[in-house]
């Protein structure tokens, strides 16, 4: 079979990854220190691109993290003030202590890079708007010149990114050098399928199929006991199921004020509520979005998630958060009590 395994779901997808490298790897590496198991040229491929969110509590993901990228990236940001607020460790990848150089796909994708005025993101769009069937919508993210020597820790994973309208769906397709399976699988699958999606309302279409080619799909040794645990979990009994809601698109002021707001959450400068969020004009999709920022900072403050939030935040998002601060929220509202 020449085609990549199909899964209906990324849970799927991830655990099927995982349990390959941890039962068949091929090779033993040790690249930048870190000793890894590594099967090289692993594809799969989802069915259903918005079904992108594995629900595993044992992988304790951030939530929070994953909305922040994807509008770290949408924005053609490459500072590590934002970025590294809900992911402390990219903040040790900036050589200059104030951008990241190979993280940062934004400016890549989404800035102006050309006499044309247009991003590469705005220039795979027009491409498909005039010709449906162009194999032409391709991103390049790895620069050719970007330094690869052992002096630079932030050297860019994807080589790029590929729009298909085929069928009536916008299928997208990822290319990376390299990929680890605990960490960065999840988020890089994540943001590619979120722009996926932004390209979809564009164009007006549905979103299709997701395909994720690696070249070095890799865990570190030293987190097998916690693959352990996730492949222990997806075995006693199927994963919750939630319902995918689709991405209304993303306009230029919905964005400015998405921004906006995340700095002013960030800063402690300021507060949503349940009701306040509703009265920004915003899609509810986005609204959520910035329900979990509040969350966010409220567990980053030390504090609970207060009941109001959790009562406004959808059970996905509850479930999420309460995997991975399981002290601060609950995943059931009203919260259970003993009997």
């Amino acid at each position: 079979m020449l085609t990549p395994a199909e899964f209906a779901t990324f849970t799927e997808a991830y655990t099927a990854v995982l349990r390959h490298l941890l039962d068949h790897p091929e090779y033993k590496t040790a690249g930048r220190g870190k000793d890894a198991l590594e099967v090289p040229n692993i594809s799969f491929r989802l069915t259903n691109a918005i079904q992108r969110t594995p629900y595993l509590a044992a992988r304790r993901a951030n939530i929070a993290f994953n909305y922040a990228e994807l509008l770290w990236y949408v924005a053609g940001r490459d500072d590590i003030t934002m970025i590294s607020y809900y992911a402390p460790r990219l903040a040790k990848l900036s050589t200059d202590g104030l951008t990241l150089t190979g993280t940062a796909y934004g400016p890549r994708l989404f800035r102006p890079d050309g006499p044309d005025g247009l991003s590469q993101f705005d220039r795979c769009v027009k491409a498909l708007e005039q010709d449906r069937d162009s194999k032409r919508a391709a991103m390049i993210i790895m620069r050719p010149h970007e330094a690869i020597g052992p002096d630079n820790p932030d050297v860019a994973c994807t080589l790029g990114l590929q729009f298909m309208l085929r069928g009536g769906r916008l299928h997208a397709t990822g290319y990376m050098r390299g990929n680890d399976a605990v960490i960065g699988l999840l988020c890089d699958t994540f943001s590619f399928t979120m722009i996926q999606e932004l390209a979809a309302r564009r164009l007006g279409v549905p979103v299709g199929s997701y395909t994720h080619h690696v070249g070095s799909m890799h865990i570190n040794v030293l987190d097998r006991e916690k693959v352990a645990a996730i492949l222990a979990e997806a075995d006693a009994g199927p994963a919750p199921r939630f319902p995918a809601p689709q991405m209304p698109g993303l306009s230029s002021a919905e964005l400015e004020l998405l921004l906006q707001w995340e700095a002013v959450l960030r800063a402690g400068a300021g507060e949503l509520t349940g009701d306040t969020v509703t009265a920004l004009p915003l899609p509810h999709y986005w609204q959520q979005a910035l329900l979990v920022f509040q969350a966010y900072q409220q567990v980053q403050a030390g504090h609970p998630v207060t009941t109001d939030i959790a009562a406004a935040l959808t059970p996905a998002h509850r479930w999420l958060l309460a995997a991975r601060w399981p002290d601060r929220i609950t995943a059931d509202y009203p919260p259970t009590t003993p009997s």
